[in-house]
């Protein structure tokens, strides 16, 4: 009802909404309008679909290419682009096989040489190449590769580090070039300069690199990394030697002072006796004292004394020690350093004195050898030849004196040479190749089978002897020796911890040989009795120097055996069988 008391029935045409009655309230006013919701809503949606569409597209792409190798796809010159991961292999397997056997060429500088991949723990994986290639994998980088397409893949190496860390040592060994020292030689009198060179050496850490990645498809030959080595005396320490060493030592004759004598040495002879050698300090001069040595005794006048050494001398029928004497000498280390200070000094003179040098064997050392009884003794009787018995006066003289130390062996034919006219001995009588001749030294035997029976009763080993092919009465049976200089000798060792000296001379018409030591082994001897008796005929010989003779002891048979105890106790049974010819008639011509 309006205020003028009318009623109104309603809104005019072309009016808006009728406001709800003063007052009141709709019940649907709590809502927001519906429209606006639905179409954002809508817009998710669709969103989600097509992500969810692309996704699954994606994935789907990524599945399809798993096992399919990227196109365009090259392993060590291999194609193996769009196959599938079994073709791929097999492919590789058949192209790579023996290309990954075949040795590696390798060169460093103007080096060469080959590396086994199999010796040197590398190994071609071609199932880990391919597998790297392929597979499930939702990266666009894989994806975008099956698209467009690859390139060269490397290929995949299996090391073993211990097989290959070795290899590489020995290939460093193989192809370094090592550096050269600088050095000085004289020639004719004046110093000459050789230059420094700088050597090659492996980098083995890029080396490895290198080889653990690249041995299959570098190319061949594979040049190596290198360092440069730098040698121990360069051009630097060489300019210092020669001003400082080289130059100096040429510029003037050296002289030496010594005992009261002065020794000029040209330069000719500094330079005979010079050298340079890597030092601490760079490169060192090296005298060689010998040599300057040699040259100060020869420009002096009996400058350097022998030392003499102690010796055993028989005094009243027994053995008595003479004492020994010192020598002098020059020291060469000593000599080498003066002379080389001098050549730097003003007054070019090199002041040394003379060193003393003692014995090789002292007075001490002989009297330490236990040389104080007879341990055992033998004499032969001589014949009625004279010349025979001045072959065995020069022998005796020859062995009178020997000393054989503790575990040292004596030669007879050592002793006794040179068996010529010169060495004292004359042309006598002798056994060769079975007939009596005539030889210088014949009758020494005599003196071989005095020692050996001598050194058998003293208990030494017997280390060579041969009796005589035939038996003669003036010796033991099976117990004696012959002796011809170069192929029989008579030797024994000393197996005791004494000295053993040999006293041997000619009287009361027989040959004496006596071994002074300290008694060490006890010695038992019996000869058996003779066996196979053979009677002696006649032969004829047309050897040159043949001398006839009659008939004389028959062959036999016997044998000798010693026994050697120590301290009681028996340490040895030796026996000795001998088989002598008939000693027959001898008629020449």
């Amino acid at each position: 009802m309006g205020t003028d008391g009318t009623h109104d029935d309603g809104p005019e045409a072309g009016e808006g909404p009728v406001d709800p009655v003063p007052g009141t309230t709709s019940p649907l006013a709590v809502f927001e309008p519906e429209q606006p919701r639905r179409s954002a809503r809508r817009v998710a949606l669709v969103t989600l679909a097509t992500v969810v569409v692309l996704a699954g597209a994606y994935v789907g792409a990524c599945w399809a290419f798993a096992e399919r190798v990227p196109r365009g796809t090259t392993v060590a010159g291999v194609a193996i682009g769009g196959k599938t991961a079994s073709a791929a292999l097999t492919a590789l397997d058949a192209t790579l096989a023996s290309v990954a056997a075949e040795p590696i060429p390798v060169e460093l500088g103007a080096k060469s040489t080959t590396l086994d991949p199999a010796t040197s723990g590398l190994r071609l994986d071609t199932r880990a190449t391919v597998d790297s290639l392929t597979g499930f994998d939702l990266h666009p980088a894989g994806l975008w590769k099956q698209i467009f397409g690859a390139g060269a893949a490397a290929p995949v190496t299996v090391v073993d580090q211990a097989t290959f860390t070795a290899a590489l040592a020995g290939l460093a060994d193989a192809v370094a070039t090592p550096p050269v020292d600088g050095t000085i030689v004289f020639v004719d009198g004046a110093p000459h300069a050789t230059a420094p060179v700088v050597g090659t050496a492996l980098d083995v850490a890029r080396t490895a690199d290198l080889l653990r990645t690249r041995w299959l498809t570098a190319a061949r030959p594979v040049v190596l990394p290198a360092t440069s080595v730098d040698p121990a005396i360069g051009q630097t320490e060489l300019d210092t030697a020669m001003a400082t060493l080289a130059s100096p030592l040429v510029a003037a004759p050296v002289a030496v002072a010594v005992a009261d004598q002065v020794a000029q040495l040209p330069v000719s002879v500094l330079t005979d006796a010079a050298s340079f050698v890597p030092g601490r300090s760079g490169l060192e001069l090296d005298l060689d004292g010998g040599t300057l040595a040699a040259a100060v005794v020869s420009r002096t006048t009996h400058l350097l004394t022998s030392a003499a050494n102690a010796s055993f001398a028989f005094v009243n029928d027994a053995p008595v020690v003479v004492p020994g004497t010192a020598g002098t000498t020059l020291d060469p280390i000593a000599l080498a350093e003066a002379v080389s200070a001098a050549s730097r000094s003003t007054d070019r003179t090199a002041r040394v004195a003379l060193a003393v040098t003692q014995p090789a064997e002292t007075t001490e050392a002989l009297q330490k050898l236990g040389i104080t009884e007879i341990v055992s003794e033998f004499a032969t009787d001589l014949t009625a030849d004279p010349v025979r018995t001045q072959n065995l006066v020069r022998g005796s003289e020859k062995v009178n004196g020997s000393l054989v130390l503790p575990g040292g062996t004596f030669s007879i034919n050592t002793v006794l040479a040179p068996v010529t006219e010169a060495g004292g001995y004359v042309p006598g009588g002798q056994i060769e190749n079975g007939f009596f001749t005539t030889g210088v030294g014949g009758g020494l035997s005599q003196m071989g089978t005095t020692v050996y029976n001598a050194a058998y009763f003293a208990g030494f080993e017997d280390v060579e002897h041969r009796p005589h092919s035939y038996y003669f009465s003036r010796y033991p049976e099976g117990r004696e020796a012959t002796v011809f200089q170069g192929q029989i000798d008579v030797r024994f060792k000393n197996n005791t911890p004494y000295g053993a000296l040999l006293q041997a001379w000619v009287a009361d018409n027989q040959v004496h040989v006596r071994v002074w030591s300290t008694t060490y082994w006890t010695v038992g001897s019996t000869t058996s009795p003779r066996s196979n008796i053979v009677i002696p005929t006649t032969v004829h010989s047309t050897a040159a120097g043949c001398t006839p003779s009659s008939a004389g002891n028959p062959g036999f048979t016997v044998t000798v055996t010693r026994t050697v105890s120590l301290d009681g106790v028996v340490t040895s049974v030796e026996p000795k069988t001998w088989r002598y010819d008939p000693q027959n008639a001898v008629t020449c011509g």
